[in-house]
């Protein structure tokens, strides 16, 4: 029987602007999250500057559930995390955000339920919402100024949950409709440019030629080239000795 894998919920305890709880769902749905539970909105729920700061979100799978209390909220959590930037005084584990999320990934394949809480804008989470989390995540700031708003906190643990598990190469040659070209390829150039040179008398002293010739093949061999480049330096080289 295959377990059902779950994402982490976004918790938002008491937000205050609507355009704050749609900029949030656009920041979880870039990174592929779409459970957002909101806490007792000052505002209020439906929301429609909310559905306009979403950017499509709201409309395209984040959904949004209105709970009256905290604990409501967290009520089918396995492991909840509360983000906070400020020293509490309880003794509680506390997570980067990328490590939070490394240990996220690794409930989840057992099955467990995760939810990220975060606060109201102006004040954060209040000490009563932090006690009922598993564990903290401090988001390692400029000391001395670290005021993110809460789409940009979203964004953050949202993106190390995604990053994670992505397989996208940290970097890739993107070459189009050519191919990257075979050390054959780049010898059988570097052959015909040695040979054009050496019919024009570059090769004065024969001492040299050696480490000069090694040091043409040392530079053609040091790049990746594509098919199409190779056949573009061919090209140059028959126009400029063209009789």
């Amino acid at each position: 029987m295959t377990t059902q894998l779950h994402k982490p919920s976004i918790i938002l305890v008491n937000p205050q602007l609507g355009e704050n709880i749609g900029m949030v769902a656009r920041a979880m749905l870039n990174c592929g999250l779409t459970d957002l539970r909101v806490v007792n909105p000052r505002d209020g729920w439906p929301s429609e500057s909310a559905i306009r700061a979403s950017s499509g979100a709201l409309d395209k799978g984040v959904i949004v559930t209105i709970y009256d209390t905290t604990q409501d909220a967290i009520a089918d959590m396995h492991w909840t995390l509360a983000t906070t930037a400020r020293p509490r005084d309880m003794v509680k584990e506390v997570y980067t955000a990328g490590s939070a999320m490394a240990e996220t990934h690794n409930k989840i394949k057992n099955g467990q339920k995760i939810g990220v809480l975060f606060g109201a804008e102006r004040t954060g989470l209040e000490n009563e919402d932090i006690a009922l989390a598993s564990a903290i995540i401090t988001i390692p700031l400029n000391p001395d100024f670290c005021s993110l708003n809460l789409a940009q906190a979203v964004l953050l643990v949202a993106y190390e949950f995604m990053v994670q598990a992505d397989q996208t190469p940290e970097k890739q040659l993107v070459t189009g409709k050519t191919d990257i070209a075979t050390a054959a390829t780049v010898a059988n150039f570097t052959d015909r440019v040695i040979a054009e040179m050496d019919d024009r008398g570059f090769f004065k002293s024969p001492d040299m030629r050696p480490t000069m010739e090694r040091n043409l093949m040392n530079l053609f061999t040091r790049h990746t080239w594509t098919d199409q480049d190779i056949q573009t330096f061919h090209g140059v080289i028959s126009a400029l000795i063209k009789e």
